[in-house]
Protein backbone atom coordinates (compact mmCIF):
# COMPACT_ATOMS: atom_id res chain seq x y z
CA UNK A 1 0.00 0.00 0.00
CA UNK A 2 1.24 3.48 -0.94
CA UNK A 3 1.93 5.89 1.52
CA UNK A 4 -0.60 8.80 2.12
CA UNK A 5 -1.22 11.82 3.90
CA UNK A 6 -4.97 12.74 4.35
CA UNK A 7 -6.08 16.29 4.72
CA UNK A 8 -9.70 17.66 6.30
CA UNK A 9 -9.78 21.18 5.03
CA UNK A 10 -12.73 23.52 5.09
CA UNK A 11 -13.22 26.32 2.75
CA UNK A 12 -15.63 29.40 2.28
CA UNK A 13 -17.41 30.59 -0.83
CA UNK A 14 -17.81 34.50 -0.39
CA UNK A 15 -19.97 35.81 -3.33
CA UNK A 16 -21.09 39.55 -3.34
CA UNK A 17 -22.88 40.46 -6.67
CA UNK A 18 -21.03 39.26 -9.55
CA UNK A 19 -17.57 38.58 -7.15
CA UNK A 20 -16.09 36.04 -5.47
CA UNK A 21 -13.59 36.57 -2.45
CA UNK A 22 -10.08 34.73 -3.49
CA UNK A 23 -6.92 34.88 -1.27
CA UNK A 24 -3.68 34.99 -3.43
CA UNK A 25 -0.68 32.05 -2.76
CA UNK A 26 2.59 32.89 -3.40
CA UNK A 27 4.77 31.52 -6.02
CA UNK A 28 6.07 28.33 -5.35
CA UNK A 29 6.75 26.55 -8.99
CA UNK A 30 5.97 29.03 -11.48
CA UNK A 31 3.21 31.62 -10.93
CA UNK A 32 1.47 32.80 -7.47
CA UNK A 33 -2.24 31.40 -8.21
CA UNK A 34 -5.94 32.46 -6.74
CA UNK A 35 -7.70 30.14 -3.95
CA UNK A 36 -10.36 30.27 -1.84
CA UNK A 37 -10.05 31.70 1.96
CA UNK A 38 -9.49 28.37 4.06
CA UNK A 39 -7.57 25.64 4.96
CA UNK A 40 -6.60 22.37 7.28
CA UNK A 41 -8.90 21.89 10.43
CA UNK A 42 -7.32 21.22 13.05
CA UNK A 43 -7.62 18.19 15.33
CA UNK A 44 -10.90 18.81 17.87
CA UNK A 45 -11.82 21.66 15.86
CA UNK A 46 -15.30 21.97 14.06
CA UNK A 47 -15.33 22.32 10.60
CA UNK A 48 -17.32 25.52 10.78
CA UNK A 49 -14.99 27.31 13.25
CA UNK A 50 -12.20 26.54 10.98
CA UNK A 51 -13.38 28.15 7.81
CA UNK A 52 -14.55 31.16 9.87
CA UNK A 53 -10.81 31.28 11.87
CA UNK A 54 -9.53 30.80 8.17
CA UNK A 55 -11.23 33.46 6.88
CA UNK A 56 -10.32 36.01 9.66
CA UNK A 57 -6.40 35.17 9.16
CA UNK A 58 -6.42 35.00 5.51
CA UNK A 59 -8.37 37.88 4.56
CA UNK A 60 -9.10 40.28 8.16
CA UNK A 61 -12.62 40.09 7.77
CA UNK A 62 -15.20 38.53 9.88
CA UNK A 63 -17.51 36.57 8.48
CA UNK A 64 -20.58 33.81 9.32
CA UNK A 65 -21.80 30.75 7.95
CA UNK A 66 -24.74 30.82 6.35
CA UNK A 67 -24.72 26.85 4.65
CA UNK A 68 -23.10 24.04 3.90
CA UNK A 69 -22.56 23.30 0.34
CA UNK A 70 -20.64 20.24 0.00
CA UNK A 71 -17.54 18.62 0.05
CA UNK A 72 -15.11 17.89 -2.17
CA UNK A 73 -12.45 14.42 -1.86
CA UNK A 74 -10.04 14.22 -4.30
CA UNK A 75 -6.23 12.27 -3.87
CA UNK A 76 -3.76 14.17 -4.94
CA UNK A 77 -0.68 12.09 -6.38
CA UNK A 78 2.60 12.52 -5.14
CA UNK A 79 3.95 13.87 -8.57
CA UNK A 80 0.96 16.24 -8.61
CA UNK A 81 2.06 17.91 -5.48
CA UNK A 82 4.72 21.16 -5.60
CA UNK A 83 6.62 19.30 -2.55
CA UNK A 84 6.30 15.76 -4.33
CA UNK A 85 5.23 14.27 -0.67
CA UNK A 86 3.27 11.56 -0.91
CA UNK A 87 -0.26 11.34 -2.57
CA UNK A 88 -2.56 13.46 -0.48
CA UNK A 89 -6.23 12.78 0.29
CA UNK A 90 -7.72 15.91 0.66
CA UNK A 91 -11.30 16.11 1.84
CA UNK A 92 -12.78 19.76 1.64
CA UNK A 93 -16.08 21.16 3.28
CA UNK A 94 -17.24 24.19 1.06
CA UNK A 95 -19.21 26.76 3.24
CA UNK A 96 -20.99 29.51 1.52
CA UNK A 97 -20.19 32.61 3.78
CA UNK A 98 -21.06 35.92 4.30
CA UNK A 99 -18.38 38.74 5.88
CA UNK A 100 -20.06 40.72 8.50
CA UNK A 101 -17.02 43.24 9.22
CA UNK A 102 -13.24 43.89 9.26
CA UNK A 103 -11.41 45.15 6.05
CA UNK A 104 -9.37 43.28 3.41
CA UNK A 105 -5.56 42.67 4.17
CA UNK A 106 -2.85 40.39 3.66
CA UNK A 107 -2.14 37.49 5.98
CA UNK A 108 0.27 38.16 8.65
CA UNK A 109 3.33 35.99 7.94
CA UNK A 110 1.24 33.35 6.51
CA UNK A 111 0.84 31.02 4.08
CA UNK A 112 -1.30 33.69 1.31
CA UNK A 113 -0.58 37.29 0.10
CA UNK A 114 -3.52 38.70 -0.48
CA UNK A 115 -7.20 38.84 -0.65
CA UNK A 116 -8.94 40.60 -3.56
CA UNK A 117 -12.80 40.45 -5.20
CA UNK A 118 -12.48 38.77 -8.57
CA UNK A 119 -15.42 38.90 -10.85
CA UNK A 120 -16.90 35.45 -11.55
CA UNK A 121 -16.39 35.97 -14.83
CA UNK A 122 -12.88 36.88 -15.01
CA UNK A 123 -11.84 33.72 -12.89
CA UNK A 124 -11.38 31.32 -15.41
CA UNK A 125 -8.58 33.05 -17.02
CA UNK A 126 -7.22 33.19 -14.20
CA UNK A 127 -3.93 30.56 -13.03
CA UNK A 128 -6.27 29.39 -9.47
CA UNK A 129 -6.16 26.02 -7.59
CA UNK A 130 -9.50 23.61 -8.62
CA UNK A 131 -10.73 24.38 -5.07
CA UNK A 132 -12.00 27.84 -6.80
CA UNK A 133 -13.93 25.92 -9.53
CA UNK A 134 -15.35 23.23 -7.31
CA UNK A 135 -16.59 25.89 -4.89
CA UNK A 136 -17.78 28.02 -7.61
CA UNK A 137 -19.97 25.02 -8.84
CA UNK A 138 -21.18 23.97 -5.76
CA UNK A 139 -22.46 28.02 -5.16
CA UNK A 140 -23.96 27.36 -8.58
CA UNK A 141 -26.10 24.23 -8.90
CA UNK A 142 -26.26 23.44 -5.24
CA UNK A 143 -26.77 20.02 -5.73
CA UNK A 144 -29.09 17.65 -3.14
CA UNK A 145 -26.05 15.29 -2.94
CA UNK A 146 -23.45 18.03 -2.08
CA UNK A 147 -21.15 16.85 -4.50
CA UNK A 148 -20.03 18.26 -8.01
CA UNK A 149 -18.40 16.18 -10.91
CA UNK A 150 -14.23 16.53 -10.35
CA UNK A 151 -12.64 19.44 -12.44
CA UNK A 152 -9.73 18.37 -15.03
CA UNK A 153 -6.47 19.78 -14.00
CA UNK A 154 -5.27 21.25 -17.13
CA UNK A 155 -3.90 24.67 -18.46
CA UNK A 156 -4.35 27.53 -15.56
CA UNK A 157 -5.81 25.05 -13.38
CA UNK A 158 -3.85 23.74 -10.42
CA UNK A 159 -4.09 21.47 -7.23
Amino acid sequence: MAVTEMRLAAYAICLEEDRVLLVRCPPVIGPALWTLPGGRVEHGEDPVDAVIREVAEETGCDGVVERLLGVDSRVIPSAERLNRGPDLHNVGVFYQVRLTGGSLRPEPGGATIGPAWVRVGDVAGEVRSSLVDIGLALAAQRPATGHVSPVEIAGLLRH
